[in-house]
């Protein structure tokens, strides 16, 4: 029991410490009780949270739920009587089973110290395979309470992760308190009847971090030299679908930003039912050029409606024009109105008889005018040819729901246009910086003539294309070398702090991601920057060594200057270095992220309507057979078409034969609409075979 490597983790709960972490004195004062002389205790994973019940409850699920739960998690803060003191309210439901061994044991120590200590709400158990309690808010109340029992913490923390209780006891409770260092006489105090149960998990860090530099780093340490370097990747394999799960667990809520209607919101997402300001039309408007004439009513006087009479001839009295000035002055009985198609109709006109009805009979003098018109018909009913005010947008009406976008297309900047709407709430964009690492990169337009190893840098352009397509800004950030020289870093750092060409808030690199002494990305990220990776390996071909990280950063809570600051992150997406791989771990992953921050998705939450962020997916007919991969999922470059005479999709691959699909292969996207998903199997998928295809662009046709 005593070789086994136990992983803790810290959540501290503090409206202060979570937006000023610098005071937070707790997280020391509980470190070196754990990582004592001869402990099996791994450094502590350590996160801050505000009081709240939803931030805890997701720090803990976060930390216990998956694959990389963890063996123990110290809660801090929040067990006074306060009504900020939530921590218990959040702990409790979470548990599948309690420990109140625990608790008497912290109590009976606390108590002997201070009768304040009744005035705690501690509560403890056991969650999935992982042990949870909660301890003071104080440093030196925390430390007296994880003192109390932390001797024997290891081996309940190995049983409530499934070991054999049978097994742990059969030599006796004297060798087991040898292990603990603890004795009958000595530390009577602290035994506790602790709790067997069968609940196996593997565990492992799920990255939760400090500021300043992640202890816990699982990456390559580039100061001890490649012959310490790890063979194989630390990080776990994640399948597609968690990496996804991942990136939307870490990826922030959009920010909603009031916007000027203007073309340059085109590709923006709305942040809240728009409602018309002004019906359209403000007024009866003519659809037609022609005359306005009035049609009896069939109450008056028992003419029919359908107005017999109105065939024959009329002086014109008036003229109605589409546009804002004068006015029209109302039109008699037995005379009619020329007017324009949009045009208002005159006062007493109700109908309009079409220009191609009728017929000059006479001229005004001059010849210029028209002074008499004959109407052809007289079968014309009353609103022919009319639109009521209001009957193509009612005033207060919604004309957009939240999580919409406004398209090129057009049709949703004229609604705002068309109603008067002239400004708007839409979710900001983000920023995204581009940069591609590697030291033998050259840049595309350089004029010298390559040599030795040297290739051309194409991710990052084509990345830059990618992000323009999806109407995003982006900046720049150029080649960065992949020596241990801290260039990276510094690069990397001056992205983060807005100082690289302007601010961004998610940064895209490609290339150092994989297991060679110059893969700098990782040991860069968590170890000079404090960052956390949330996975560094997914189940996929190509693209495994896609890493996904953040990187905690201060942010000004106000724009007035009052110096406030709180916490936020930059999120990180390492891809390979490989064309094929970075630009299909780009769609495959990179985009739900974004297409999360700018707002897509919002609106199916309280409507079920609207765009799902990612990739659409339909179904295609393949023609022509494909290997399958035994290992992995391969996201397969395809050129989707449609069949002009049934409408079905069709999908042929952009590269089959001998030379395939290889990850380096530059030109497998270049046709490419579609990455086919091919599960893991056994030799091929049949032509003629249905599979699902992840479309990227344009549907063509011709097949």
């Amino acid at each position: 029991m005593a070789e086994q490597e136990l992983q803790p983790a810290i959540l501290i709960i503090s409206d202060t410490a979570s937006q000023h972490p610098s005071t937070d004195k707790v997280v020391d004062a509980l470190t070196p009780v754990l990582l004592s002389k001869e402990s099996n205790w791994k450094a502590p994973f350590v996160t801050i949270v505000p009081d709240n019940i939803s931030d805890i409850e997701k720090s803990i699920c976060d930390w216990t739920d998956g694959q990389d739960a963890v063996n123990l998690v110290l809660l801090s803060g929040g067990t006074g009587f306060t009504a900020r003191d939530n921590t218990p309210e959040a702990v409790t439901p979470l548990l599948h089973r309690h420990a109140p061994g625990l608790v008497h044991a912290m109590l009976d120590a606390s108590l002997k110290i201070t009768p304040f200590a009744m005035m705690s709400r501690p509560v403890a158990g056991v969650r999935n395979g992982t042990l949870m309690i909660t301890l003071p808010g104080s440093p030196k109340g925390a430390k007296e309470n994880l003192e109390a029992i932390v001797k024997l913490l290891p081996h309940a923390c190995i049983q409530a992760a499934g070991a054999n209780s049978r097994v742990l006891h059969e030599e006796g409770i004297e060798k087991l308190e040898a292990e603990a260092g603890i004795s009958s006489e000595s530390d009577a105090e602290t035994k506790v009847n602790y709790l067997d149960r069968g609940l196996g998990l593997e565990h492992g860090g799920c990255g939760h971090t400090r500021r300043r530099g992640n202890r816990t780093a699982k990456s390559n340490d580039t100061s001890t030299g490649p012959s310490r370097r790890n063979r194989l990747s630390p990080y776990p394999m994640l399948s597609v679908d968690e990496a996804l799960w991942r990136i939307n667990h870490h990826t922030p809520d959009p920010v909603a930003v009031k916007a000027p209607v203007t073309p340059a919101l085109t590709g923006s997402v709305i942040a809240e039912d728009v409602y018309a300001k002004e019906a359209v039309p403000a007024y009866r408007a003519s659809t037609v050029d022609g005359y306005a004439v009035i049609i009896p009513d069939p109450l008056d006087g028992g003419i029919s409606s359908t107005s017999k009479g109105t065939k024959g001839i009329f002086p014109v009295v008036s003229i109605a024009h589409a546009n804002a000035g004068g006015t029209v002055p109302p039109l008699e009985r037995g005379t009619i109105s020329r007017i324009t198609t949009g045009a208002p109709l005159p006062p007493n006109a109700n109908a309009v008889v079409m220009v191609e009805d009728t017929v000059l009979h006479s001229s005004t003098p001059d010849g210029t005018e028209e002074a008499t018109v004959e109407i052809l018909i007289d079968d014309i009913k009353a609103n022919q040819n009319v639109r009521q005010p209001g009957s193509d947008i009612e005033l207060g009406s919604r004309i957009l729901r939240k999580g919409d976008i406004i398209t090129p297309v057009g049709g949703e900047m004229g609604l705002l246009a068309a109603t008067g709407t002239s400004t708007v709430k839409v979710y900001m964009k983000p920023c995204i910086g581009v940069m591609s690492t590697g030291d033998e990169l050259v840049a595309h337009d350089d004029p010298r003539r390559l040599h030795g190893g040297q290739i051309r840098d194409s991710n990052r352009l084509s990345i830059l294309a990618c992000l323009a397509s999806w109407g995003l800004p982006t900046v720049d950030l150029g080649i960065a070398p992949d020596t241990p020289s801290g260039e990276l870093e510094r690069r990397l750092r001056d992205a983060i702090n807005g100082e690289e060409k302007g601010n961004v808030d998610v940064i895209i690199t490609t290339g150092g991601v994989s297991m060679g002494e110059l893969d700098l990305l990782k040991p860069t990220i968590e170890r000079s920057l404090g960052g956390t990776v949330h996975f560094g390996r997914v189940s996929m071909k190509p693209g495994k060594p896609t890493t996904f990280a953040s990187i905690p950063v201060q942010r000004p809570t106000s724009e007035t200057g009052d110096g406030q600051t709180t916490w936020g992150k930059k999120l990180i997406f390492s891809l390979p270095g490989n064309p094929a791989s970075a630009l299909v771990s780009l769609h495959l992953f990179v985009l739900p992220c974004l297409h999360k921050l700018v707002g897509i998705g919002q609106g199916r939450l309280c409507s079920g309507v609207g765009p799902i962020p990612g990739l659409p997916i339909v179904t295609v007919t393949l023609l022509h057979q494909l290997p399958l991969n035994h290992e992995r999922t391969e996201y397969h470059c395809a050129i989707v078409q449609a069949s002009q005479a049934g409408g079905l999709l069709y999908a042929s691959s952009t590269g089959i034969g001998a030379a395939g699909q290889r990850s380096s292969r530059v030109g497998n996207l270049a046709y490419a609409n579609a990455l086919l998903v091919l599960k893991p199997g056994q030799g091929h998928v049949e032509k003629g075979a249905l599979v699902q295809a992840l479309i990227m662009g344009p549907i063509r046709s011709g097949v």
